[in-house]
């Protein structure tokens, strides 16, 4: 019914660059621990509506991504 993790576009990108670091020659000591910055709230209305619950609009407001 709700999602909230980090964005799969930010993941991709980053692991591509330390992919770049590695082939460079970058030991992986050497790599810095990096978290992500951007989380996505995804909700799934049907679900919601299914479980008889109400979200409230500040909430849906709030989601990057809203399925019906």
């Amino acid at each position: 019914m709700v999602s909230y993790g980090p964005g799969l576009a930010a993941i991709w990108r980053q692991s591509a660059i330390i992919v770049a670091k590695v082939l460079k020659g970058v030991k992986a000591a050497d790599l810095s621990v990096e978290q992500p910055t951007k989380f996505d709230l995804a909700l799934n209305l049907g679900t919601a509506k299914s479980l008889e619950l109400t979200i409230p609009p500040s909430v849906l407001l709030r989601a990057d991504e809203v399925i019906e």
